[in-house]
């Protein structure tokens, strides 16, 4: 799959790959959100978590660039 391919899915196909598809690879915390990076073939998913109430806000999907950018002190990718 590609990332135009992941772009074209309804929301919940999103969801349903990320989690079944996706590679985990990290996350990274804020005071009140929690970011985990998927890959998925030769693209990466972030999902956003809001800590307070335990729910999924916002999945982005990108290959480079300012979203991947915070990750790139870790050494867990």
């Amino acid at each position: 799959m590609t990332l135009y391919e992941f772009n074209l899915l309804e929301e919940d196909q999103k969801y349903d790959i990320t989690f079944t598809n996706g590679q985990f690879l990290t996350y990274h915390l804020t005071e009140n959100k929690r970011y985990a990076l998927y890959a998925i073939d030769k693209f990466f998913v972030e999902v956003t978590y809001l800590i307070n109430h335990n729910k999924i806000i916002a999945l982005n999907s990108f290959k480079t660039g300012k979203l991947l950018d915070k990750y790139s002190n870790l050494d867990k990718i």
